[in-house]
């Protein structure tokens, strides 16, 4: 991988991991159309996914800090009663909601890890994601109304589940959430507001995962340190997509998840016929 390689990845990385269109799918397919020589599975590509990763996150908490500095405070007993009551409750429930993909991750990792391999498989699941984020508008059927502080632990164990769709690559993590959250009758931007909260201990979970492996691991000099840039790179482009979906969900909630619906429909069909005629 060089260097041009490396930043793109990264941009693409910071983008699609907040956006409703599935950063594992686009890894996958996007080095397959451009004939890349990466490999995920790679040593080398080891201090990348890490990186990436934990500048994604960085940007999620420089975004929400205010969100978990209330969750901290109201939790150590800090803030008044009322708040405090409420902030636990919120962080209750994203521990909660955070549950079901950690045990279904862990239960199935190997069968997932085995998909990155396959871009005609990531493709076909951007084209489901497509379809689920078209179909989750049309079966909404109306504007929700409930907003963050209306969610309930049924509501967060459901959400929770929708997550675990993400384990297959192409199917987007915050689109899944979303989805959850419009269906249990939320705004767009609450819903999209507790997609982007529960989705930082999952990132800060996977990168430690990954820890132990990139220590071991032997990498060539300047490695580590194009990394680095791009995991700079990354936390910056996550950080503007946050900023920018925040305020898109909050000013258009009729018809939000549309575009991205026929977007990744689009891509993932043109990406179906043209993986199809290289191979």
């Amino acid at each position: 991988m060089d260097a041009l390689q490396a930043i793109l990845i990264a941009i693409i990385q910071g983008a699609t991991e907040l956006f409703p269109v599935s950063s594992l799918g686009h890894a996958v397919v996007i080095p397959a159309l451009l004939d890349w020589q990466v490999s995920q599975k790679s040593e080398a590509f080891l201090p990348f996914l890490v990186l990436l990763h934990a500048g994604t996150a960085t940007a999620l908490f420089a975004y929400f800090w205010r969100d978990w500095w209330r969750m901290g405070t109201g939790v150590i007993g800090l803030a008044g009663p009322e708040a405090a009551r409420r902030d636990r409750k919120l962080l209750m429930l994203i521990v909660i909601a955070t549950i079901p993909a950690v045990v279904f991750g862990f239960a199935f990792n190997k069968f997932f890890r085995e998909l990155f391999s396959a871009p005609m498989i990531a493709a076909g699941f951007l084209i489901c994601n497509g379809v689920m984020l078209g179909g989750a508008e049309l079966l909404r059927g109306r504007q929700g109304t409930r907003e963050l502080e209306n969610l309930t632990v049924t509501d967060a164990v459901i959400i929770g589940f929708w997550q675990c769709l993400a384990l297959f690559p192409g199917i987007s993590r915050s689109g899944a959430t979303i989805v959850g959250g419009l269906l249990r009758g939320t705004t767009h931007a609450a819903s999209a507001h507790f997609s982007f909260l529960i989705a930082l201990p999952v990132i800060v979970g996977a990168t430690v995962l990954e820890v132990p492996k990139l220590l071991r691991a032997h990498l060539e000099p300047g490695v580590l340190t194009l990394a680095f840039v791009a995991a700079l790179v990354a936390g910056v482009v996550a950080y503007a997509s946050t900023w920018f979906l925040m305020r898109y969900f909050r000013d258009n909630d009729r018809w939000s998840l549309g575009p991205f619906g026929v977007y990744c429909v689009v891509f993932g069909v043109g990406a179906v016929l043209w993986l199809g005629l290289l191979g």
